[in-house]
């Protein structure tokens, strides 16, 4: 079976990649990636030469390509995780999450409709944010009932995607499933979110930027376990179902950054309190919501799917990854791989 991943070469998308890769050697996985600033190969070089993995470097706006996938490949199930996926980049420039994020699941959608002449055996999975509900209060959980209601340009740009996907399966019965998850953490990310971000300025003896006072909350997911459960959603998940993803980790960002800098010392033989020193407190961005938390129950109750990692276990391990993978953040930081790939891929 071809199968197609989009943005195969970002945080979650190699890790989706690899788990399929590896797992399902019978299957033919296609990454399809635009290598922009965040996707990154050098997070697949460990599975890039296996006989069952092609990677295709390219737009998901692009129809052409697209056409040309579906007709060579037969592809009969696509995983949608090609996104503009910052929310301070949104902020800065919208028209480039509208462009990838609305326009570009519309043309993947129609590619699915237009070569997909029989939906049996076919699925399109919409990998989606939690950050399109809102925001909630010092209580309760997001559902799948949960009512939509994003709050920057990046939550209502993939707000838009999941509407299109909906659209398309009650309009033209194309099969799907979607899912919303929580906060993802691990190796690979790069280093403008959060946690990267200050591993990285710790070692670099930089600030550490937290917004307004630090207590904004969210749940923390580690990648591999939401690997592991978009996994179970395609293959055991219902059509026209959505299931939200949480790792049950909920922290305040100044808890969290806390909790990183001391394990960083500990890592680091340092004396306790070395870290914390490099706290400050920014001015906050607009329209930054309060508090994500997630209920897992569906997936758990119908799909058996429960995180392995709490989030000391994951965050440990997260630092022992960047620590023993210093070229990797030098090389990400520096910008120095893409000439590389650039060169190396064209379009197809």
């Amino acid at each position: 079976m071809s199968l197609l991943i989009t943005g195969g070469a970002g945080f979650i998308g190699s890790h989706v990649v690899r788990l399929f890769v590896q797992k399902y050697p019978d299957y033919h996985i296609i990454n399809l990636d635009a290598l922009t600033y965040a996707g990154n190969l050098e997070n697949l070089k460990d599975i890039e030469q296996l006989p069952n993995y092609t990677f295709v470097k390219g737009s998901i706006t692009d129809s052409s390509l697209l056409d040309r996938l579906f007709t060579k490949h037969d592809i009969k199930g696509v995983i949608h995780l090609a996104a503009e996926s910052h929310v301070d980049r949104s902020i800065k420039d919208p028209m480039a999450f509208i462009d990838t994020n609305i326009k570009g699941t519309a043309v993947l959608l129609s590619a699915c409709k237009t070569h997909w002449k029989s939906f049996e055996g076919r699925r399109f999975y919409q990998i989606s944010t939690d950050e399109v509900f809102g925001a909630l209060g010092s209580e309760g959980y997001f559902t799948e009932e949960s009512p939509y209601a994003p709050n920057s340009p990046y939550s209502a740009s993939k707000a838009s995607a999941d509407h299109l996907v909906r659209a398309y399966g009650e309009t033209y019965g194309l099969p799907y499933v979607i899912s919303n998850c929580s906060n993802n953490y691990g190796p690979n990310h790069f280093p403008e979110k959060l946690i990267p971000l200050c591993i990285h300025n710790i070692l670099e003896g930089k600030e550490l930027p937290i917004y307004g006072n630090g207590l904004y909350t969210r749940d923390w997911l580690y990648v591999k376990d939401h690997a592991l459960a978009i996994d179970q959603v395609y293959h055991q998940g219902e059509n026209a179902a959505t299931y939200l993803i949480g790792g049950h980790n909920e922290y305040t960002n100044i808890d969290l950054i806390r909790l990183l800098c001391d394990q960083m010392d500990a890592r680091l033989n340092r004396p306790q309190g070395t870290a914390q020193k490099q706290i400050t407190f920014v001015k906050d961005r607009p329209g930054h919501d309060l508090r994500y938390a997630i209920d897992a129950s569906k997936i758990e109750r119908s799909l058996g799917w429960t995180p392995a990692h709490t989030f000391e276990a994951g965050l440990a391990a997260t630092i022992a990854w960047y620590l023993e993978n210093p070229d990797w953040l030098s090389q990400v930081t520096s910008g120095a791989y893409k000439s590389y790939y650039e060169n190396q891929y064209k379009s197809e």
